[in-house]
């Protein structure tokens, strides 16, 4: 019985997501202050995908290298 009752809390505690805040913060070449862009409420995966994925159009319309840092 033991065993059953541990096996179904396991199966429901791998349906519960895991989603919280992720911040990414970005420096950009010719800046001096970073870019820090806050995904609210969703997972790490994919939050990561997207903080990698960030772009930031400058004033002239072109983009520029940048190095991203995860949290």
């Amino acid at each position: 019985m033991k065993k059953v009752i541990f096996i179904g809390i396991v199966a429901l505690a791998s349906f519960a997501s895991c989603k919280k805040d992720h911040t990414c913060t970005c420096t950009y070449a010719g800046s001096s202050t970073p870019t820090t862009v806050t995904y609210t409420d969703s997972k790490k995966g994919a939050a990561r995908s997207q903080c990698l994925s960030y772009t930031r159009t400058t004033t002239g319309g072109g983009t520029s290298t940048r190095t991203c840092t995860f949290k």
